[in-house]
């Protein structure tokens, strides 16, 4: 009897953790103006200056863990980033955005317009040291009505990083 009674114990711990484990899955959402404000700095540390940021343009997405990923407008006139940069970007988790793989970090971003004109060129570099970490292309996003300094939209509905009227997808985790 306590062995059946054991293996029965055994078999409802493992169906509850199975069922724990399910509820923990991860779940993204778009981030409040008071959790960028937590986690976006008021500068952003480009290279050796801390340049001030847009805050109503600030947008981002977090996890059931914590974790952000988040961006803001920069207030680049005046600075040596000036025309060489635009936004600034916290990464907590690893992302691969168009085809740059970010790692967690702090990284600045700016573009150009295509010659086409219906892509953007951006280029992602590390924001302390200003090392280019990669190149890709944000393309007009069809049916877009609505004009965005910046949207980071969350994984569950697009996941698409949205600049003007232009969007790179996304994909998260170390693919």
């Amino acid at each position: 009897m306590t062995r059946k009674l054991s293996a029965f114990s055994c078999a409802a711990l493992a169906a509850f953790m199975a069922v724990v484990s399910v509820a923990q899955k991860t779940v993204w959402r778009q981030a409040t103006p008071a959790e960028l404000a937590a986690v976006l700095p008021s500068r952003a540390p480009v290279g050796s200056e801390h340049i001030e940021i847009e805050m109503r343009t600030a947008s981002g997405i977090v996890d059931n863990q914590g974790r952000y990923i988040a961006g803001v407008v920069m207030i680049t006139a005046g600075y040596s980033a000036e025309g060489k940069y635009s936004h600034f970007l916290v990464v907590q988790v690893p992302v691969r955005i168009g085809g740059v793989k970010l790692k967690p970090g702090e990284y600045v971003f700016g573009w150009t317009r295509a010659d086409s004109g219906d892509a953007l060129h951006v280029h992602f570099n590390v924001a302390t040291t200003e090392q280019l970490v990669g190149t890709t292309d944000a393309h007009w996003i069809a049916g877009s009505a609505r004009v965005e300094s910046l949207r980071i939209w969350p994984p569950g509905e697009k996941a698409l990083i949205q600049i003007g009227r232009f969007g790179i997808p996304y994909k998260l985790g170390n693919d």
